[in-house]
């Protein structure tokens, strides 16, 4: 038997069918806490006076469009990028606990204690895109959204609205939500679904590297969204022979990908890369039943970056690792860290979405917090950001069970394939 935590108290759950199974149906108890009314996206009008916020954002999609307005997208796929002006109004910060998404207890919602969209505009060319883009330029700079495994439209939709009012980031808010049925069962969908959609995410930010009103993009990506980044900067730096320069900052919160299958990644990219922060936690239940379901196989998100041969290798890559696994939120899953704490929440829109280092005298973050970065493992302080100079060595160790890929010598092998002369 399995017992769990569930909305009613402790529930004893038959194991039928094994763990990977039991780890489900320990997700779906879990996710299934505090339901919210579905179909948010007809527009409301704002009360008046109003003493709300509002974020304008541009979605792009590879949702299939579910002729309903209340919905907009359905969780099924679409052979076409689809282009949305998408306006949320957000309660005043005395009526809201930051970090939260204040979801309406019935519709229509009301608009001084609910998330509300206020306004949803179709962009039927990329001309209209442009001048979007041009009417909300924040100096150039973007921050492009992937959300994770079992999301609606609608709920990417506002958790980007929360990110972007609680982190107080300048920069234009773009989403990009791909495929997910939102049903903790379609995992093997939802991760399909991600391979569907890396050509068109690749697309996007190409298209974004292109235009001479963008100057930087930083990525945030959460959970299966982070495999989906990956794919798309992998299948650029092939196609390219680079990662667009523009896209500086790549951000992986709870990343649910194999550690091997990152390291490969990180190679096939090319040595011109994005500076990447990844936030993991090692209490993550979500990834911890992901690791179960993927052949018992580490995920990025769940490492603890100041152990070895982790520490080291991060130095070598240049990639700043965050470790939230002591800091506590409401989210029952704590898989949600990033978005949920307001510390962390600033800290994206504050240093990391602009490429600053981090330093005691600018940022504290708290007791537990800790960043490791070119070999610094300690409470943040005098972290200085490093040039990715060396390609990653991921290691994995389990049990008596110790494997080891040498993405130095992976690489050495595949430029001597493409230069056999040398």
């Amino acid at each position: 038997m399995l017992s769990v935590g569930s909305c009613g108290g402790r529930l004893r759950v038959a194991k039928a069918g094994g763990a990977a199974l039991s780890g489900f149906v320990a997700l779906a108890l879990l996710a299934g806490c505090g339901g919210h009314p579905k179909g948010v996206m007809t527009p409301v009008a704002l009360a008046q006076p109003s003493t709300t916020s509002q974020v304008d954002m541009l979605v792009a999609t590879t949702r299939e469009p579910s002729g309903d307005p209340a919905t907009l997208f359905s969780g099924e796929r679409s052979p076409t990028l689809s282009m949305t002006d998408v306006a949320v109004s957000i309660p005043p910060d005395s009526r809201r606990k930051p970090g939260t998404v204040q979801w309406p207890r019935k519709l229509p919602p009301n608009t001084e204690t609910d998330f509300a969209v206020t306004r949803v505009r179709e962009l039927a060319s990329d001309d209209e895109a442009r001048s979007w883009f041009q009417m909300h330029n924040e100096g150039g700079h973007v921050l492009l959204f992937v959300h994770g495994f079992n999301n609606r439209y609608e709920d990417a939709v506002f958790r980007l609205a929360q990110i972007v009012h609680d982190s107080g980031a300048q920069a234009t808010p773009i989403l990009f939500t791909w495929p997910s049925r939102a049903r903790v069962f379609d995992y093997n969908y939802d991760k399909e679904s991600t391979n569907y959609s890396r050509t068109a995410l690749e697309d996007t930010l190409r298209t974004l590297a292109n235009s001479p009103h963008v100057k930087d993009v930083t990525i945030l990506a959460h959970s299966m969204g982070t495999w989906l980044t990956m794919e798309a900067l992998r299948q650029m730096g092939i196609r390219d022979g680079k990662i667009a320069p523009k896209i500086e900052n790549v951000i992986l919160a709870s990343p649910d990908i194999d550690l091997d299958v990152f390291a490969k990644q990180w190679v096939d990219m090319g040595k011109a890369r994005p500076k990447f922060t990844v936030f993991v936690s090692q209490d993550d239940r979500a990834l911890a039943v992901s690791r179960l379901i993927s052949g018992d196989v580490s995920r990025l998100g769940a490492i603890d970056p100041t152990a070895e041969p982790y520490r080291t290798q991060l130095e070598h890559a240049g990639i700043t690792a965050i470790d939230l696994t002591k800091v506590e939120t409401e989210d029952g899953l704590h898989h949600g860290k990033f978005a949920e704490s307001p510390e962390i929440v600033q800290l994206i829109g504050q240093r990391i979405i602009k490429g600053q280092t981090l330093t005691d005298s600018e940022i504290t973050l708290g007791d537990g917090i800790t960043a490791v970065v070119a070999g610094t493992a300690k409470n943040v302080g005098n972290v200085a950001a490093a040039t990715i100079s060396a390609p990653v060595n991921i290691i994995e160790q389990s049990g008596t069970r110790r494997k080891k890929v040498n993405l130095e010598e992976t690489l050495t092998s595949a430029e001597t394939s493409e230069n056999p002369t040398q």
